[in-house]
């Protein structure tokens, strides 16, 4: 991004000299390269968005002070969430309602005992490989831990 931005300034500082086939004043193609470069922005930021797809692990704060260490793997497609998380009661369980946007997560974990559903609703901020979480049951209180992506060695 900071490459873009120094282009723009470029661009702003230079004075250039036209093709006598350009048609139009210079001071409008000035704007459409500015333009050019702002759109070449907007689509670079997007390009860096998250990328979260693989396996996480994280050491969850419990009752009583102990830790439970849970495995998240996801999958991403645009800017929809899928996969599933390992740890905890239950086994396995899938991710639904995951969305990404920029560098945030979101997604239920809805966990079935003796007959009756839990519905934990988990937030997360990207930031290079750790993900910072905030879990929150309903009618619950929230839990906030990280995860880190897992080695793939």
């Amino acid at each position: 991004m900071l490459v873009v931005v120094r282009i723009v300034m470029r661009i702003r500082q230079r004075t250039f000299r036209y093709p006598a086939e350009c048609s139009g004043p210079p001071h409008l193609l000035e704007k459409m390269k500015i333009r050019l470069a702002l759109l070449s922005c907007v689509l670079a930021v997007a390009a860096f968005a998250a990328d979260v797809a693989g396996k996480w692990t994280a050491e969850v704060p419990g009752r009583g002070g102990n830790t439970m260490t849970n495995t998240f793997t996801f999958q991403v497609d645009g800017s929809t969430l899928t996969g599933t998380l390992a740890g905890g009661r239950g086994g396995d369980v899938s991710i639904t309602n995951g969305k990404v946007d920029g560098d945030s997560i979101s997604f239920d974990v809805v966990r079935e005992f003796n007959g009756n559903s839990m519905t934990m609703h988990y937030t997360g901020k990207v930031s290079g490989d750790q993900i910072k979480f905030k879990a929150e049951r309903e009618g619950g209180q929230a839990r906030e831990f990280v995860a880190k992506r897992a080695s793939t060695t």
